[in-house]
């Protein structure tokens, strides 16, 4: 098992998918974790006490990643309550089920969906990174996605929104590398949880979701949370400015 015992992590959208699953899997591993949510406070608590049973410090913080105020913060509360900041985990995003031609798009769903796929990355790194400027070490993984590789037709904004993410960490790579702060992502394809089951669990979708990917399936939420411990974990401490594909095949690219 990979060990994180002895560290700081914040992660972004934490109750719910992806996050939660991260959140329980960094417990494990022997991380202290403090984890943001914005709305589902029940889901919160009950990840929180999940992963409390590992015997490491967890605690979930009520902040919408995309308001800069609320990330100042989010990071703040983790140094108070942790006495450091080792990894961040950019995880909070939103997708729109229903397709949207650009031509039907408003300024607000584009809006919306930069600032909390984008402008929140942006947010929770800038007051994350003086901490571990001061401490000459850090692991920031945001998490992207294959549309932000491919794009995405009738969900462009979502494809920008992630590909803009996947610039900023290879650009932070570099920037940051002078302070032994690494900057990689984990980019999913589609994946059993709550914002995208309205498609998987549909007949039609299931069928076109299995027939996009070789290995025939969506992966879980579990199966991304297994990759971002590993850059998170010291045997991921040459890499960076990486985008790791986790999407059974669907999309290959180096």
């Amino acid at each position: 098992m990979i060990s994180l015992a002895g560290k700081a992590a914040l992660i972004t959208g934490g109750s719910r998918g992806i996050g939660a699953a991260a959140v329980k899997l960094f417990a494990q591993a022997g991380a202290d974790v403090i984890f943001s949510y914005n709305k589902a406070k029940d889901a919160a608590l009950q990840v929180e006490q999940e992963a409390k049973k590992h015997g490491t410090r967890v605690e979930a913080f009520k902040a919408d990643a995309g308001r800069h105020i609320d990330n100042q913060k989010l990071a703040e509360q983790c140094i108070l309550r942790l006495g450091r900041l080792d990894i961040v985990v950019a995880n909070a995003g939103i997708w729109n089920i229903e397709d949207l031609p650009i031509e039907k798009m408003s300024e607000k769903q584009w809006d919306e969906m930069m600032r909390v796929n984008l402008k929140s990355v942006y947010s929770i790194i800038h007051f994350s990174v003086p901490q571990m400027i001061k401490q000459k070490s850090g692991k920031i993984i945001p998490i992207t996605s294959t549309a932000g590789q491919r794009g995405e037709s009738f969900h462009t904004h979502y494809g920008a929104s992630k590909g803009g993410v996947i610039s900023l960490v290879k650009g932070l790579a570099v920037e940051l590398a002078r302070h032994n702060i690494l900057v990689n992502s984990v980019a999913p394809g589609w994946v059993a949880t709550d914002m995208s089951n309205p498609v998987i669990q549909t007949k039609a979708g299931a069928k076109a979701v299995a027939a996009a990917i070789p290995l025939g399936r969506p992966a879980t939420a579990e199966e991304i949370a297994g990759p971002i411990l590993f850059l998170a974990s010291d045997l991921a401490n040459f890499l960076t400015g990486e985008i790791i594909n986790v999407n059974g095949g669907s999309v290959l690219c180096g």
